[in-house]
């Protein structure tokens, strides 16, 4: 009795066992509001990408590769990802499990007793399957593969996440800047209101004059209103954009200046190269193409039958009997997997179709990028001419200001009309950075060189 307790227990000292996590929503809850930009876990995490000692800490201006790092390690987006990941290497091990073998217990009683000995047919047997033409080879590849697409996303979902934070500093750096030249604007405007009427009072000028001020300063006060609301809008957008609350980044120091300058454009070849071979959606259904090939492979394969090899003994009425014959031969002969065969045939053709039309999609978006960005870069320089032209009709009236020629009126609209130029040529800017954007994403590349190593190759890392 002891014997087949023993043996019981040796076979079951490896099974795993089921540990239970629950979540509730009051955790989740705290979990998101417990994330900051001073934790100490986020500190670890970055010394590790920078390869270097964080110090001071918390960082006293935040630039934008270090925010991205920052997003990746909150962003749950690429939670989601990761877990995937593991799931799908975790295929691997389903894919090359061997199957076990099956303990047959047979019993039979004998009535009447043919034999000698007890009435009794019993004994164990075994089942032993053995697979033929490499199929678990082919699922392992097929589940390899897989787990490659699944590694893949992270970079690509990376990329998304890399995208969201520049897309919100831009949008800020745009609000605050405006929120600048709005204020200037605005401050001058009320100006040439309490200028108007004050010449007014004394008949210089007429009531059109004063409510053609009043509603220029109006409009500008509107303007920063709006100005000001979008500053707001894009600090929550860059906020969700790494996963942290809102609230976390109150009093943070960010580094928006070098978006005041447009990065130049990359030679197309090397656009095109960049965008063909470093994709990492195109990397992904290139791995989900050869997974689909596996498949094809396996299927393929189960055309050829499994052998069951049966080793067993049995007392039969007195006569032992030990047997060494095979289980069972699955005979194809009404079915030679040519359904499994024609269908795996078509998830392949499936494939290659996904593949090159994506493919097609990068190469138009980037030619429609490329065209944009050239565009976007005329534009800036074309604005920044009118902008010099601009900077010297108001030197020019504060040297008329100066000397006396021109009146304190004159000089003030000047300034004003100089923070509308000032505000056209922002908006240039902003949309050559975001025409820059466009063409970053379609290669999946930065086109500045950064501070600290933030490309979508370092996505595998888990946090």
């Amino acid at each position: 009795m002891r014997r087949p307790l023993l043996l019981v227990c040796v076979l079951l000292t490896g099974c795993a066992t089921y540990h239970p996590q629950p979540i509730t929503l009051t955790h989740l809850a705290r979990h998101f509001e417990d994330r900051s930009l001073a934790s100490d876990d986020l500190r670890t995490y970055l010394t590790r990408q920078v390869g270097h000692e964080i110090d001071p800490w918390p960082l006293p201006r935040w630039n934008r590769e270090m925010l991205t790092l920052t997003a990746w390690y909150y962003s749950p987006a690429l939670d989601i990802v990761r877990a995937q990941w593991g799931t799908a290497k975790a295929g691997i091990d389903v894919a090359g499990a061997i199957p076990n073998p099956v303990l047959q217990l047979p019993f039979q009683y004998a009535t009447p007793n043919p034999g000698p000995g007890s009435p009794f047919i019993t004994g164990p047997a075994l089942d032993i399957p053995i697979e033929t033409a490499h199929k678990r080879g082919y699922r392992i590849d097929q589940a390899s593969h897989l787990s490659e697409a699944a590694r893949l996303a992270i970079g690509n979902e990376a990329w998304k996440v890399r995208a969201q934070v520049r897309d919100a500093l831009i949008s800020l750096y745009a609000a605050r800047q405006r929120t600048t030249f709005l204020s200037r604007k605005a401050n001058a405007q009320q100006q040439i209101v309490a200028m108007v009427r004050m010449r007014r009072s004394v008949g210089e000028n007429s009531g059109p004059d004063v409510d053609a001020a009043m509603l220029a300063a109006t409009q500008a006060q509107a303007e920063l209103a709006a100005a000001r609301s979008a500053a707001q809008d894009a600090l929550a957008q860059l906020a969700a954009a790494i996963g942290i609350p809102a609230a976390a980044l109150n009093g943070v120091q960010l580094e928006l200046h070098p978006f005041g300058t447009t990065p130049p454009a990359p030679p197309t070849a090397d656009a095109r190269r960049e965008a063909v071979f470093h994709r990492a959606d195109l990397l992904a259904s290139l791995a989900a193409y050869a997974a689909a090939e596996s498949a094809l492979q396996l299927e393929v394969a189960k055309q050829y039958p499994d052998i069951h090899f049966g080793p067993g003994y049995t007392y039969d009425t007195g006569t032992n009997k030990i047997a060494f014959g095979l289980a069972g031969i699955t005979l194809p002969v009404f079915d030679q997997n040519q359904g499994g065969i024609a269908q795996a045939q078509a998830e392949r053709k499936e494939a290659a179709a996904r593949t090159m039309a994506l493919q097609d999609a990068i190469l138009n978006d980037l030619d429609h990028a490329l065209a944009h960005n050239q565009a976007r870069i005329a534009a800036v320089r074309l604005s920044a001419e009118r902008l010099a032209s601009a900077r010297r009709q108001l030197d020019s009236q504060a040297a008329s200001f100066a000397s006396g020629a021109t009146d304190r009126l004159t000089f003030t609209q000047a300034k004003a009309d100089y923070q509308t130029s000032e505000i056209a040529h922002l908006d240039a800017v902003v949309a050559a950075q975001q025409a820059a954007g466009m063409l970053e994403d379609a290669m999946q590349r930065p086109l500045e060189p950064e501070t600290v190593n933030s490309t979508v190759t370092e996505q595998e890392i888990s946090r």
